[in-house]
């Protein structure tokens, strides 16, 4: 079979002592950059940490969906905007990662970011400001929306240019901890911003009442413009990865036809992985608060429901910490698979346990097994799939590849926006019977089955030097079909160094050895 083919292809080219003597010399090369410890991790926090905002941004507009349904249950229940409020920033970010992904390849990585931060800043205020002519309500919905839709242009800019540009910064830091970085300042990120959205809308709740929650969603909203802003000095600070500087391909041409033959049947397994892992966890993190409003029912107040919302959240800290530690331990590819097969097997425990689990008075138990499910999610692929997409490319291409992965999610995320409602609906019993909250458990789980056989069988080994050993493997291939790597790098790297890594090679009594796709 094919993808056979290519996995005896993959260690042909990692046993070729021509190409792992390339690997081993490109690595010392960034150990050897005179640079403190201090100078070598900040960029990976800069970088990284701005996903934040994709998580506090995304999640948070659950809780406003719940306040504007109960301030106009009639407009709201009945206008588009009840879908289109909570999904059409999944539409804006796709749109941002893919012109990011182009953007921060051919340009900058460092301009992506800032542009892309800027465009947060604006657009928060934007939504937060959402007003309809006239005090039109269903202009407010489509102002809101609109705003929602270019504030997702900025989200998405953080996947290609951020994520993309802290795993290159991770290569100069100490062997053995560069995943658990990683993760820590884009995955552990995108979760911390979850629970601050769970645990903003309660409090302010809490302070202004139920008779103001016309105030309350625009303040929940409005604190979202706090972290971009609190990360645009280091931004402005902050230089281009030394491994973009070497091999970026921004002043030569691209052999796209050699890109495509390298690496599509890779990219399509990790784009399908992140697919289902977003259609899942962005919809169950939407929807989660107004479930548990079903569950305990109209006699409860709204921050009652928001409480055991921020419960739920807290659930994601764990799995992700312990998430990022593992991925180091045995490596993302097992560390994805083992933790959304664990998922899988606790979502279809979820939806028998329901009907027992959908009563007010066993709603800690509904929170507990629920939030388990959501950790064992990500400690596996909300962890990982980040990492492998950003660490089984070449520098070169690294923005455009992520881009088309992380873009997938996205479109999975906003499909599942819109299908889980659609499957709560039409369950037998109506939206507040127990198929309605079993059906989308296992649908979820059995997906995530198939994500673990993906991971599993077909994802790539990736190991603490990956990046720096697939820019070597990349390149070898690309002069194996008569590309020129010169011209490779920044012209100001190019001026820097003495000789280009084939020079290099041949000093060291090294020829490119030939490299088949993988």
């Amino acid at each position: 079979m094919n993808f056979l083919r290519r996995n005896r292809d993959e260690k042909q080219v990692q046993n070729d002592p021509v190409v792992g003597r390339r690997e081993s010399m490109a690595a010392q090369q960034l150990d050897a950059l005179p640079k403190g410890r201090w100078e070598r991790s900040w960029p990976t926090i800069a970088c990284g940490a701005g996903l934040f905002s994709d998580g506090y941004l995304n999640g948070v507009i659950g809780s406003v969906s719940t306040m504007l349904g109960l301030l106009y249950p009639v407009e709201y229940k009945n206008s588009p905007a009840r879908s289109n409020v909570s999904s059409i920033t999944f539409a804006g970010t796709v749109v941002g990662q893919l012109f990011f992904g182009w953007f921060s390849d051919h340009y900058s990585r460092k301009n992506a970011l800032l542009i892309s931060t800027l465009l947060l800043i604006l657009f928060s205020i934007l939504a937060t400001a959402s007003y309809g002519a006239g005090g039109s309500v269903y202009g407010l919905f489509s102002a809101l929306t609109a705003w929602r839709f270019l504030l997702g242009i900025g989200i998405g800019g953080e996947y290609p240019a951020g994520s993309v540009a802290c795993a290159e910064s991770t290569g100069e830091l100490k062997r053995g901890h560069r995943n658990r970085w990683f993760v820590m300042f884009t995955n552990v990120q995108i979760d911390f911003g979850f629970v601050v959205a769970a645990i903003v809308p309660m409090i302010v709740v809490l302070i202004t009442t139920e008779n103001h929650l016309g105030t309350a969603w625009r303040v929940c909203l409005g604190l979202g413009v706090i972290p971009p802003l609190s990360l645009l000095y280091l931004r402005i600070k902050l230089k281009e990865p030394e491994e973009f500087k070497r091999e970026t391909m921004r002043d030569t041409r691209t052999p796209w036809w050699l890109v495509i033959k390298f690496y599509w049947f890779r990219l399509i397994v990790v784009s399908l992985i992140w697919f289902i892992y977003d259609f899942s966890s962005y919809s169950f993190g939407i929807y989660s608060s107004s479930w548990l409003l079903i569950i305990l029912g109209s006699s409860y107040p709204l921050w009652v429901s928001f409480g055991w919302n921020t419960v739920i959240n807290l659930f994601y800290i764990p799995g992700a910490l312990l998430g990022a530690f593992v991925s180091d331990w045995i490596g993302p590819r097992y560390t994805l698979a083992f933790g959304v097969l664990a998922q899988g097997i606790v979502g279809f425990i979820m939806s028998g346990l329901y009907p027992i689990l959908n009563t007010p008075k066993n709603v800690a138990g509904f929170v507990v097994i629920y939030g388990i499910f959501l950790s064992l999610g990500e400690l596996g692929p909300g962890d990982n799939i980040g990492l492998v997409a950003s660490k089984t490319s070449a520098t070169a291409i690294r923005g455009q590849y992520y881009a088309i992965a992380a873009a997938s999610g996205k479109i999975g995320a906003f499909v599942g926006t819109y299908i889980f409602p659609f499957i709560i609906d039409n369950a037998p019993g109506g939206p507040s019977g127990n198929r309605a909250g079993q059906d989308p458990f296992f649908v979820s789980s059995a997906l995530c089955i198939f994500s673990a056989f993906l991971a599993f069988f077909f994802l790539p080994h990736i190991g603490q030097d990956t990046i720096t050993d697939e820019d070597v493997r990349f390149r070898a291939y690309l002069e194996a079909h008569g590309y020129d790597t010169s011209a490779m790098g920044t012209k100001e790297y190019q001026m820097q160094s003495s000789s280009t890594v084939d020079t290099r090679l041949h000093e060291n009594g090294l020829e490119p050895g030939y490299v088949k796709e993988v």
